[in-house]
């Protein structure tokens, strides 16, 4: 609690000049240090965010002028994690630097499951299913890059005509147009089974008791076709992944290789003495690596572990908090990951950090600016005060919607209509609010000392909510024990 405090004592919103300064009072100004990269590929590697890259040209590439990068994304949930922010902060390092960034969402690569990193097949999903995490993940890819231009420019970053162009597209689109029989003889005519089977995703599944499917061995011919189509209708040169979607990516290029000798683009090649226009044609793969813990831990929602990127599934609460809880031997590196805080920047925070480490100060810093890049600023003094709130802090100075606001989205507040409350004693609440199980475990807890409302303490079953108990006529918060929190909001 105490390094908590420390905290948020001193911190406080400021114009976009000077966006915070924690308890030993470092301020991030605006400046950017000169050794943040104009190359986004550069800076990724600074940043330990690249895993491989197809070929050592993508640093020239890039450096020719704006090109367009591409990551895709499987509608397998209406919201995407944490373990896809890794992925969408590549794409973020490349927009900002003016180069077109391309979301793809699978809805057509959804239907089917993605074998990789997979022990078994995935349950296909309906319909209506998959339409809703469609228009979800289109909606959060839009979200993020608007947010993620203003936290950059907030970082001191110049975010030329509001950063390259921002393009969301669905697979569903080309392949939605294709037969089966034009699928083989467009794209399976020049796959060649051998490689297919020798990578490492499907290579896997090959050798485990459950196999794998013919379905989910084509996957990777569907993924390379999402990067020829793209190569060729949109002029993207660059696919970007985690570090387990290598086979897939590079199965793209080879598509690319392929089809590209029997295009006019090839004759175009042919023709000239130019050798760059034919390096302008080349296609690039770029992985960075999966999200682990020191420990090895993988994040995602395959794991058991998501953190979601929308705050109606996981709350800013609980989003800050998966931050502050972040292991010392972790937060270094996260920051570098996750945040547009350059390395001096960094660096002080990391030597401050292990001077007086109980404060824990590089944890709430990057659980602040994960929060604003995500949640956009709002969000922030939002996700401060309910965990003022839930940390059992004084509710003297806070107001009734203030506390509505920053719990909007959580499990945590109900709605109970005010003469209903009025009318019932604290144990029956205590009850309908989910605090307890039964009316004897409640009236228990009452007596014992465990329940509090607005933090102070009632050991009256019988007691009634008075008007003297909420908070501006609007929102009561009720505790049990140290941590089971519920707010009553006046319906």
């Amino acid at each position: 609690m105490h390094s908590f405090a420390a905290f948020t004592r001193t911190w406080r919103v400021q114009s976009t000049r000077t966006v915070y300064r924690h308890a030993l009072g470092t301020r991030f100004s605006s400046t950017v240090a000169s050794h943040v990269n104009r190359n986004p590929v550069l800076e990724l590697q600074q940043r330990g965010l690249v895993a491989a890259m197809t070929s050592p040209d993508l640093v020239s590439h890039v450096d020719a002028g704006p090109t367009a990068i591409y990551c895709g994304v499987d509608p397998t949930a209406s919201s995407l994690h944490l373990g896809n922010l890794v992925t969408l902060l590549g794409l973020l390092h490349f927009h900002i630097k003016g180069h077109t960034t391309i979301g793809l969402v699978g809805g057509a690569t959804g239907t089917i499951g993605d074998p990789s990193g997979k022990s078994a097949e995935r349950q296909p999903m309906s319909a209506t299913t998959l339409a809703r995490n469609v228009a979800g993940i289109d909606a959060q890819f839009q979200r993020f890059f608007k947010r993620g231009r203003t936290y950059a420019e907030n970082r001191g970053y110049a975010v030329q005509g509001g950063g390259g162009h921002v393009k969301v597209v669905n697979n569903k689109t080309w392949f939605g147009k294709l037969s089966a029989l034009e699928f083989l003889g467009d794209v399976g005519r020049y796959a060649r089974v051998g490689t297919m089977i020798a990578r490492d995703s499907v290579k896997s599944r090959l050798e485990s008791p459950q196999g794998i499917s013919f379905t989910e061995f084509s996957y990777q011919l569907l993924q390379a076709y999402d990067f020829w189509h793209l190569f060729h209708e949109d002029g993207c040169r660059i696919q970007l992944g985690g570090s387990d979607q290598w086979g897939n990516i590079t199965a793209g290029i080879d598509l690319i290789h392929k089809k590209k000798k029997t295009t006019e683009e090839q004759v175009i090649i042919d023709n000239s003495d130019d050798s760059s226009s034919e390096k302008a044609m080349n296609a690039y793969g770029l992985t960075i690596p999966l999200l682990t813990t020191a420990t090895g831990e993988k994040f995602g929602k395959s794991a058991g572990n998501a953190v979601w990127l929308d705050e109606t599934m996981t709350s800013l609460f609980d989003f800050y908090q998966f931050f502050v809880k972040t292991a010392d031997a972790d937060v270094g590196r996260y920051l570098h990951y996750f945040t547009l805080l350059n390395a001096d920047q960094i660096n002080t925070v990391m030597e401050q950090h292990n001077a007086e480490p109980e404060k824990r100060i590089a944890q709430h810093t990057l659980a602040k600016e994960t929060t604003e890049l995500v949640h956009g600023a709002e969000a922030v003094p939002k996700a401060l005060l309910a965990t003022q709130v839930l940390f059992g802090s004084s509710l003297d100075r806070v107001k009734g919607q203030e506390l509505i606001d920053a719990f909007e989205h959580d499990s945590r507040m109900v709605s109970l209509a005010k003469p209903q409350v009025g009318e019932m004693s604290v144990d029956r609440i205590a009850l309908e609010c989910g605090l307890c199980s039964s009316k004897s475990e409640a009236k228990k807890l009452v007596k014992s000392g465990g329940f509090y409302i607005n933090n102070i303490k009632v050991t009256d079953p019988a007691y009634r909510i008075a008007d003297k108990d909420w908070i501006d006529g609007a929102v009561c918060v009720l505790r049990s024990g140290k941590s089971n929190y519920k707010l009553v909001k006046a319906a």
